[in-house]
Formats: structure tokens, C-alpha cells, sequence
């Protein structure tokens, strides 16, 4: 695709995620947006903090993180001046260890529940709207992804789930960061094309799959965007009057 397409098509779909995010935020006070702090949810925090500089950004606080993400968490907050909330589990990643011993070798999907799925469902049942950077390109399970659907929680809370970036590719979200100046995390530079937890991320095992160096390869999804109870409800009439925004499944 040339340069001037590259442009053209990013510049239409970033008028697009903005009205998007108009729609959603705007005269609300329930909307949250969870951030990984990976591309695509570094750009869509800047968007939405452009329309509303309080809007909640949840960052699930495994203890696991790479040094480099919290550092550049860190970075970002201050100098966008963030509403940042930290999730954290009910253990330590000490206390946790004392009981069960390293689970993201034993069990990844034990360790994920308790770290990341239990942490961020309790926080978004506090919400109306849940704003994600989740994009089909970024994983087969992912490909059938909506840009807008309700999402049942455990508790039987239903919020409506946004992905205004569901059609985009990795090179519109990388050259739209650059368009807006926004700095990435060094990681990136290093090889890692999907970042999680240190433990269980590595390069990637197959260059053709961003999230093959994830979980050792045993899985590609940490639990958080799969739902625990379906619905076949109208998520645009169940939404009225609520909103959020989040980090997508790091």
C-alpha cells in the first residue's frame, strides 16, 4: 500500500474512532478504557483523554510486568496526566507464590484468573461502557471480532464492550502514533511485537503470528475479552448512559 493511501485511509478511520468515542463518552460518567500500554491502547487513551482527560484508564497491575512497561506507564501517565487505575489482585505476587508456586509455569490460565480475569470483571461491573484496543489482525480468535457488543460479566452485569480499532492494521495504528507524536514502548524495539506478563512472553515463536510468543505458545488469550455468559440482546438500546475505557488484553 503507498504512502499517500497509508494517510488517506488512517485519516478517515481516526474520524471515525473519534465519533466513536463521542458517542460513547460524552455526557456520560460510567465509560472506562483499559490500557496495556501496548499500541493501540496508547492510541486510544490519547483520543479519548482529548475528549474527556478523566475518563478511568484501568492497567491490570499483575506484579509480572516488564520493567520497561511500568516505567513507560508511568511516563505516559504523568505527561498525559492520566486518570490511571492500577488493578491489583487480592495477593501479592509473593504471597501468591508462597501458596501456589510459580503458576504461569504451572498453571498460566489459575495464574491469569487471579491476576488479570477476577481483577478487571470486579472493575468493569462498576462501568456502563468498557473501551478496548482489541483489532482482528492481532489474533485468529480475534478475527470475528465486533466493534461494538455486549459483554455478559460473571455477576450477570451486561456493559457494552467497544473495539473501535477491530478493523485496523498494525502498520494504520503504528503510522497513526506517528502522525500523532506518540511515543511507544521500548519493548517494541527490541522484537516483541505482543507484550505481556515478563514471564510468559517471549519473541515470537513464529514471525507470522504476533501472539505466538505468548504463554510459551500453550495459549493466546488470557481470559479477559472471553465471556463468561452469552447475550443476544441490542447492545446499542442496553447502553444508554454508560461508558468506560480499558487496557486490551496485554
Amino acid at each position: 500500500m503507498a504512502t499517500v493511501e497509508i494517510q488517506s485511509g488512517v485519516k478517515t478511520k481516526l474520524d471515525g474512532v473519534r465519533e466513536t468515542l463521542r458517542g460513547a463518552m460524552l455526557g456520560r460518567n460510567d465509560v472506562c478504557l483499559t490500557c496495556s500500554f501496548q499500541a493501540e491502547d496508547v492510541l486510544l487513551a490519547k483520543l479519548a483523554v482529548e475528549l474527556d482527560a478523566s475518563i478511568p484508564v484501568l492497567f491490570l497491575d499483575t506484579g509480572y510486568h516488564f520493567r520497561e512497561t511500568y516505567a513507560y506507564r508511568d511516563r505516559i501517565a504523568a505527561d498525559w496526566r492520566l486518570n490511571l487505575v492500577n488493578l491489583l489482585p487480592e495477593k501479592t505476587v509473593a504471597e501468591q507464590e508462597a501458596e501456589h508456586g510459580l503458576l504461569h509455569q504451572s498453571a498460566p490460565d489459575r495464574c491469569c484468573k487471579l491476576r488479570k480475569v477476577e481483577p478487571l470483571f470486579k472493575a468493569v461491573a462498576e462501568y456502563g461502557v468498557w473501551i478496548t484496543g482489541l483489532r482482528r489482525e492481532q489474533a485468529s480468535t480475534r478475527a470475528a471480532l465486533d466493534e461494538a457488543a455486549l459483554f455478559t460479566l460473571p455477576g450477570g452485569k451486561q456493559v457494552l464492550k467497544l473495539a473501535p480499532l477491530a478493523a485496523w492494521t498494525t502498520r494504520e495504528v503504528w503510522y497513526a502514533c506517528e502522525q500523532l507524536e506518540i511515543p511507544l514502548l521500548p519493548l517494541y524495539e527490541r522484537g516483541y511485537p505482543s507484550i505481556g506478563c515478563e514471564p510468559c512472553t517471549t519473541l515470537p515463536l513464529d514471525a507470522s503470528d504476533p501472539r505466538s510468543g505468548r504463554w510459551g505458545g500453550r495459549k493466546v488469550e488470557c481470559g479477559i475479552h472471553i465471556e463468561p455468559a452469552a447475550s443476544s440482546q441490542n447492545p446499542r438500546e442496553n447502553a444508554q448512559g454508560a461508558s468506560c475505557a480499558t487496557a486490551s488484553d496485554s
